[in-house]
């Protein structure tokens, strides 16, 4: 008897032999799924059961140990060859990513955390009584109306969004019935109050709603999503100065509020910008208006004389005078019906250079009405005075410009009256007459606008300025911004408000426009530093009294973080504030 063995593979005639056919390693699985799929044939053919079951056990153990292969392959994959992430990048699934904030430096202004949304399915609770008493234990904060309004319900709702690790801990420990928890990627501000209006906030959409969060959005998700970090021009140790400085000045002058811009001379880049009062990033809701104002780029002020440097700038780039041009300041000058005199009269004819230094209004409303409306307008729209600041901040405000550029408006502009701009502008007007004379938009992203920028005046001219400025420092109004080694030059501002229709000198702002070093060549590393005191209640108005020594701190203290070196400065000669 022939017994016919299952195990012969016999070809059909004319057909290509099967290692012609296939490669060895698919010759060898399909062998190898002959063989396990004819085992039970085999052993019942050759009355060996018991192959029957190692079979099995070894099919059950083959499937185990490619599910537990695939499973660990995953893991390893997942936490080798996964893209690094930033400071606090979020794992959250579907999470909207955010890249983390950081300063030039790396320091960590905002970062993503994982919190968790409560919600509660009523269907599910058994004892609703007993859930709302319980969960209001773990959460004292949650409120009652809302968490009773959803057990009373009929569906699945949220409660409480927002909660920390910890608090969803505590709920989870009751283990009630129809409680559940959803991730949610929350941005927070570790620093809380400090930078707040640069930072700005984002929603829990991933968002942004002000500030930084929001000019650069897209950018800031786009490096979340490549796990990077995305980072700011501000110096958070610059800004740290500036703060305290401003808010210790602000504090003690009982002021409604308070400026502050430290900027790159060079490259526009914002170094720092404070807004004083401030508020806490994390709970913006709370914030009032008086604190969640952003007063460098959304406040409108007359600025007083810190404006005669533009109109002087202007005068000498035109050719119409120089530092040693004399000026009738001997009495006062009629335009019209109206009157205009000095603060610190004289009574004589001045230079240009003593003009500067008395801060006469006489004298810069001569050159304002000598240069002509075309001439003053041109220059005013080329330092960016009579339009929005160019920053990325979505927050910069439009000035309050005349209509009219009649001689009396023109003088009034000449020391600051007659225009409301914002302190951003200001800087930006400050930086392009004391860098070479090229205007660049100001930026708050690090390395600058990248903006060549446009010509404003010559660089002999902003040699002239810088000049005028340092010698106001030196003999004149600035005397208490001089930071010693530092050569700091600037101009001292003060103007009252309109009250009622009525300039009135109990509401006024006190200022101070700096650039330091305002020596050496036109190449020089420099950097401006605007303070602007709002309505201070106590002691002196006056922007030499006031700002001025705010600068003087605020320069002596950054100075170091800057790599500006020190020299020996000259005596400063005490002059009227």
């Amino acid at each position: 008897m022939t017994v016919h063995d299952p195990r012969a593979f016999r070809p059909a005639p004319g057909a290509r032999p099967l290692t012609s056919a296939v490669s060895p390693w698919l010759r060898w699985i399909g062998e190898a799924v002959w063989f396990v799929e004819h085992a039970f044939e085999r052993a019942r053919a050759d009355a060996r059961p018991e192959e029957d079951t190692r079979v099995r056990i070894f099919l059950i153990r083959a499937i185990f140990v490619a599910v537990f292969s695939g499973l660990a392959l995953g893991a390893a994959n997942a936490a080798l060859l996964s893209p690094r992430g930033g400071h606090g990048v979020s794992t959250v699934a579907g999470a909207l990513q955010r890249a983390d904030l950081t300063d030039r430096n790396g320091a960590l202004l905002a970062t993503n955390i994982t919190h968790y949304g409560l919600y509660i399915d009523p269907s599910e609770v058994w004892d609703r009584d007993a859930a709302f008493r319980q969960i209001r234990r773990a959460l004292p904060g949650v409120s009652a109306s809302r968490l009773r309004r959803v057990l009373n319900g009929d569906r699945r709702l949220i409660v409480e969004p927002g909660l920390t690790p910890a608090e969803r801990q505590a709920v989870h420990a009751l283990a009630l019935g129809g409680v559940s928890f959803e991730p949610e990627d929350r941005r927070v501000y570790p620093l809380n109050a400090s930078a707040a209006h640069v930072i700005g906030t984002a929603d829990s959409g991933g968002q942004g709603v002000s500030g930084a969060e929001l000019a650069f959005n897209d950018a800031i998700r786009e490096a979340g999503s490549k796990g990077e970090d995305f980072a700011l021009s501000i110096d958070l140790r610059v800004q740290g100065v500036l703060e305290n400085e401003l808010g210790a000045v602000a504090s003690e002058v009982g002021a409604k509020g308070a400026v502050g811009v430290v900027a790159d001379a060079q490259t526009g880049e914002i170094l720092g910008m404070a807004s004083w009062p401030t508020y806490d990033a994390n709970r913006r809701g709370q914030a009032s208006d008086n604190a969640a104002l952003n007063r460098v780029t959304s406040a409108h002020y007359e600025m007083g004389s810190v404006f005669k440097t533009f109109t002087i700038a202007t005068a000498i780039d035109k050719g119409l005078a120089d530092l040693d041009t004399l000026i009738d300041a001997s009495q006062a000058y009629m335009i019209g019906n109206r009157r205009i005199q000095d603060f610190h009269a004289t009574n004589k004819i001045l230079t240009l250079e003593e003009v500067y230094l008395h801060s006469s209004n006489i004298g810069t409303s001569r050159l304002a009405v000598e240069m002509g409306a075309d001439t003053m307008r041109s220059y005013f729209q080329k330092l960016g005075l009579l339009d929005a600041a160019p920053i990325e901040l979505h927050e910069s405000a439009r000035p309050r410009r005349p209509r009219d550029w009649s001689d009396s408006t023109r003088a009034s502009m000449s020391f600051g009256y007659g225009i409301m701009i914002t302190p951003l502008q200001m800087t930006a007007a400050t930086v392009a007459l004391v860098n070479g004379g090229t205007y660049r938009p100001l930026s708050l992203r690090r390395g600058g606008s990248g903006a060549e920028g446009h010509r404003v005046v010559s660089p002999e001219t902003s040699a002239a300025v810088r000049q005028l400025m340092r010698a106001n420092v030196l003999r004149g109004s600035g005397g208490q911004a001089n930071a010693a080694g530092l050569r700091v030059g600037g101009k001292t501002g003060s103007a009252n408000k309109l009250v009622n229709g009525r300039y009135d000198a109990s509401h006024g702002v006190g200022s101070f426009a700096s650039v330091f070093p305002a020596d050496g060549p036109e190449d020089t590393k420099r950097y401006v530093i605007f303070v602007l005191i709002d309505e201070p209640s106590q002691g002196s108005r006056l922007g030499g009294a006031v700002a001025a020594p705010v600068v003087g701190r605020v320069a002596d203290r950054i100075a170091g973080f800057l790599g500006v070196q020190r020299r020996i400065d000259p005596p400063v000669t005490a002059a009227p504030q």
